[in-house]
């Protein structure tokens, strides 16, 4: 059997068409004649699409949701299922395997692929070092329509945001010692537990990391934070100085936060400029309906030009590469700099080279701003620097909540 490799790309490499030289046997012969199977994004977005249309369920999730309606994490373990349930096929092609997915999961993830390794060639797709599977050694790049060996090159770390950070043109929100305070939550879904006794609260200018694995309640910490979640009713809360059911509105709430996901990659469809995308953080919309004063377009600009986009801020948003998107949505949301910045998973889906400028960013805001910072994830981001953890552990009873300050 031919080796097991990883093909080491950024998101500037047109990943369905590597997809198609590999499958077509133009990198890897020997693949042309065999049947093979492809765990991608791609492949899950192909699910959809036959549910959408034609009402067929074939890949089934954990919990019996649609895929649509289902978290990528799920998605994901779904798909796997789904190929390794059939006949083990000849080769499989593992794209950003590990995106979205907790440690523990990962670990799961990586001991079977270990074990069908001994039977089926791999060929990872990987953006980033830290997800190659250890059992591979012949790492390749894409240069031109050639594979090349992979020379370990280290990735560069050079300052990327050379301007100080826009300051905000009006103070729009109160002061704040403490922005959050959540005592004591006990909160259940019928008979499912999902939190225990947590606490946890939340200053002025600090920046936290919530980290827990998939299904462990994070999710619904941050919809009783943002005042999405009906259940908060019952709950010990304050967000921002209001104490949680004594007539406040989810907007008193909501215009207190900046929030990013990579979910909302998928919301923006229209073809706004990169001037446009930012200013509308002022008016908290999507698209710009009406004109800007002369001093939000000042610091838009100003923003732009920390981005180190004025060059191109006229360009449409919509065809930015995935880690320029993720740099406009997050000046978007501190146009006004909001008193907290909820950052969920920000660098799945980024490359090392834009995790490495995304995260610049982010530990810039938290530097040189007053806004506090959540920023959620299912692990460690090297390149990211929280202050403190606040770490959930699943329990038959409920997740209860530890935190922790960083060394």
């Amino acid at each position: 059997m031919s080796k097991h490799s990883v093909v080491y790309i950024s998101n500037n490499d047109n990943k369905t068409q590597l997809i198609k030289d590999i499958t077509s046997g133009r990198y890897f012969p020997e693949l042309a004649s065999v049947k093979g199977a492809i765990f991608s994004e791609i492949t899950i977005n192909r699910y959809i699409e036959e549910e959408l249309r034609h009402g067929r369920f074939n890949v089934q999730t954990d919990s019996h949701n649609s895929l649509k309606n289902s978290s990528e994490g799920e998605r994901k373990r779904a798909l796997l299922n789904h190929i390794l349930s059939n006949t083990l096929p000849d080769y499989l092609i593992l794209d950003s395997v590990f995106d979205c997915l907790d440690i523990e999961t990962q670990s799961k993830i990586q001991h079977v692929l270990a074990e069908i390794s001994r039977d089926t060639q791999i060929i990872q797709i990987a953006t980033r070092k830290r997800d190659f599977l250890p059992f591979i050694n012949e790492v390749y790049t894409v240069e031109g329509n050639h594979l090349k060996r992979y020379k370990n090159a280290k990735v560069k770390d050079n300052t990327y945001f050379i301007n100080a950070l826009p300051r905000p043109y009006k103070l729009e929100f109160g002061t704040f010692d403490i922005l959050i305070s959540l005592r004591n939550l006990n909160l259940s879904y019928g008979e499912r537990p999902i939190l225990k006794g947590v606490s946890w609260e939340i200053k002025s200018n600090e920046f936290w990391q919530l980290i827990g694995p998939n299904g462990s309640g994070k999710s619904t910490i941050l919809s009783l934070i943002s005042g999405d979640n009906p259940k908060g009713y019952m709950q010990d809360m304050t967000l921002f100085g209001m104490k949680k059911g004594n007539g406040e509105t989810v907007w008193d709430i909501k215009k207190h936060i900046g929030f990013y996901s990579s979910e909302m990659l998928r919301g923006f469809k229209r073809r706004d400029t990169i001037e446009s995308m930012i200013v509308s953080g002022f008016l908290d919309s999507i698209g710009l309906y009406k004109y800007p004063t002369d001093v939000q377009l000042k610091i838009a600009r100003q923003w732009i030009a920390l981005l180190n986009m004025t060059h191109i801020k006229d360009k449409s948003f919509h065809f930015l590469s995935s880690g320029h998107k993720r740099l406009v949505l997050i000046a978007r949301a501190m146009v006004k700099h909001p008193p907290l910045l909820i950052l969920d998973e920000p660098t799945n889906g980024l490359d090392d080279q834009d995790a490495l400028i995304f995260s610049e960013l982010v530990n810039k805001i938290a530097k040189e701003s007053n806004t506090s910072i959540i920023y959620v994830s299912h692990r460690k981001e090297d390149y990211i620097n929280p202050d403190f953890i606040y770490e959930l552990f699943p329990s038959e009873m409920g997740s209860i909540g530890k935190i922790s300050k960083v060394k």
